[in-house]
């Protein structure tokens, strides 16, 4: 027999978070999958049934209730990694793609496409973003 999932008692704010993170499109996915978990175990759902509608294993089901009962909502973040941090931020980044997304003409530049040089000089006088030619054609891969 199956052990039991046991999952604390939430509070009114607990709840609420758990409720804004399950229907967000914009959370990291880890976090609305792992809000996900806890609100299918409030409701009574056992492990397995939970793993199985999340596409996820028993043992991460059981992984994140036991992180969340230690822990409350900051248990379902991400824990610090080893390694060298992020170059860019999460923020630089998504101004590079949504400018790579943009025609030049829009924002008052005089060609109709970019290349990676443009792409970095524009980062760099109009967003304050010094980024070389060579990582952003790591970050846009289908650019380099």
């Amino acid at each position: 027999m199956p052990k039991l999932l046991r999952l604390r008692h939430l509070s009114g704010k607990e709840e609420q978070e758990i409720a804004r993170l399950t229907r967000s499109r914009t959370a990291p996915v880890r976090l609305v999958e792992r809000a996900r978990i806890i609100a299918l175990a409030q409701q009574g759902v056992h492990a397995p049934a939970i793993a199985a509608a999340l596409g996820v294993s028993e043992s991460v089901v059981r992984r994140w209730v036991g992180r969340f009962n230690e822990r409350g909502l900051e248990g379902l973040r991400d824990a610090p990694r080893s390694g060298r941090p992020a170059t860019y931020t999460t923020e630089e980044v998504g101004e590079l793609i949504a400018a790579s997304l943009t025609d030049p003409q829009t924002l008052g530049l005089p060609f109709a496409s970019w290349t990676l040089d443009r792409l970095a000089a524009y980062l760099g006088e109009d967003k304050g973003i010094a980024m070389q030619r060579s990582r952003i054609g790591e970050i846009l891969p289908a650019a380099g």
